[in-house]
Order: C-alpha cells, then sequence, then structure tokens
C-alpha cells in the first residue's frame, strides 16, 4: 500500500510541478532532453534508508552539503546503458565538493553484472552503489528505471527526470551550474 500512495505522491507531485515550472530558475533552463526534468514546486524530503556504497553502508544524508544527481539504474535496462555515460561525464564536469552524482544500481544486479555493465561502457572506475532489496527505490517512487534525482546542498528533491536523458547537454550543465550557485 505505502508503494502505491509513493507512486500516486510523486505522479501527482510531477504534474504540479510542471504547472508550476514557468516561474522556476531551474524550468527555465530545461531544453532537449531536459524537458522532461519535473522540478517540484516545493523541495520533499529524500528517504533516510541506507543503501550500499564503495565504503559500505551509506545514506544520501552523507552527502549533505553537495548538490546530488541520484541515477537509479540497473544492469538489463537499455536506457540506463545508453545514458549512463553521459552522467559521469557530468559528474567530472563539476568540483567534487560541490557537486556528486551516485548511481545506484537497484534490484537483482549482481556484482559481476554490474562490473560487466560498466567495463562494456567503459566506465570501470565508477563507483558502485547499490539497492538490491530496492528498499530506497521503493520509498523514494521510483516505478521505472532510469529515474534520476537532483538534490539541493539541504538534502532535498528539488526535481526528477523519468527515463533517458543526454546530461552531458548545455541544458544539464545549465541546471547544475545553477543548483551548486544556490548556496545556502
Amino acid at each position: 500500500m505505502r508503494i502505491v500512495k509513493s507512486a500516486v505522491l510523486y505522479t501527482a507531485l510531477a504534474l504540479v510541478a510542471n504547472v508550476a515550472i514557468a516561474g522556476s530558475a531551474l524550468g527555465e533552463l530545461r531544453e532537449g532532453d531536459m524537458t522532461k526534468l519535473a522540478v517540484h514546486a516545493e523541495p520533499l524530503t529524500v528517504s533516510a534508508l541506507t543503501f550500499t556504497g564503495p565504503e559500505g553502508e551509506v545514506t544520501l544524508a552523507d552527502f549533505e552539503g553537495k548538490v546530488l544527481l541520484v541515477n537509479f539504474w540497473a544492469t538489463w535496462c537499455a536506457p540506463c546503458r545508453e545514458e549512463m555515460p553521459s552522467i559521469a561525464a557530468l559528474g567530472e564536469a563539476f568540483p567534487p565538493e560541490d557537486f556528486t552524482v551516485i548511481t545506484i544500481a537497484t534490484g537483482r544486479n549482481p556484482a559481476p553484472a554490474i562490473e560487466k555493465f560498466l567495463s562494456e561502457i567503459g566506465l570501470e572506475e565508477m563507483p558502485v552503489y547499490t539497492d538490491l532489496k530496492q528498499r530506497l527505490a521503493r520509498e523514494m517512487g521510483v516505478m521505472g528505471l532510469p529515474v534520476t534525482i537532483l538534490i539541493d546542498r539541504e538534502g532535498h528533491e528539488v526535481a526528477r527526470l523519468t527515463g533517458g536523458a543526454d546530461w552531458s547537454s548545455e541544458s544539464a550543465h545549465a541546471i547544475i551550474a545553477a543548483m551548486i550557485g544556490e548556496k545556502s
């Protein structure tokens, strides 16, 4: 029941956000694939659940103070494979003290399959984060893949994009630059 409530809530928020987007600075920066980015009218609280990172269990709150791009993906997901190199490049385009990309393999993604996936797309050095039981993905309303969520420095979800996108675009870079400039 909680999953259905989360899905309904996120769908409703996305619809409302698209209506309110005209006055949003981030909304004005959206072009190309970034037009699919739903900017929320009000920031949303993110999950406090743990997921596995390269050094062990982490939460999204562990990254507070940085702008985050959190991408939920799977090894079997064709759009995930297509967009992952542009997500990695976006992560390298901004200072790590201001911006971090966290790509979370959610669901059944055995370590060898993740390694093969990343190797095939030339991203062997990308840090591996996993949500094997999909607890975090469910709580955050991820109903399909890929889903990419933008989180501000205060740890709130401010926008999300469902489906694949070109994150190397000028529009994506402008959106991240605007978020990084929004220091408290």
